[in-house]
């Protein structure tokens, strides 16, 4: 099984873009997902380090500026989904991936915070 680490870039891009409420608190996540057309669009008009922003986990061992090296998106690489911070602690508590299960929950309660949502 692949193993994680945070990615701290991507956590401070997603705060800020909570900040600036660049958020989405309704989705389908299973509809709004990027798929690979449009990673690879993404990619191509923003280059890896935008691209890398979106993902809070990074693949152990992965080599840089590599899709394998990207894991748990969160937005749909214009804002940040709730369903998607809610679809990666799913999934990162799924696989016992704790820190960026941690990550996304810290992320979600800022989110929720600053939506207003108690």
């Amino acid at each position: 099984m692949a193993r994680y680490e945070v990615n701290p870039d991507a956590v401070a891009f997603v705060r800020s873009r909570i900040a600036a409420r660049q958020y989405v608190l309704d989705s389908d996540w299973g509809d709004v997902q990027p798929d690979a057309a449009a990673q690879n669009a993404y990619l191509e008009r923003h280059g890896w380090a935008e691209y890398a922003a979106w993902h809070l986990g990074l693949t152990d061992g992965a080599s840089e500026e590599t899709k394998a090296r990207y894991a748990f998106v969160v937005g749909d690489l214009r804002r940040v989904h709730r369903s998607g911070l809610i679809a990666c602690i799913y999934r990162a508590a799924e696989w016992r991936h704790k820190a960026v299960e941690r990550a996304a929950y810290d992320l979600l309660q800022e989110l929720d915070e600053r939506a207003g949502i108690r």
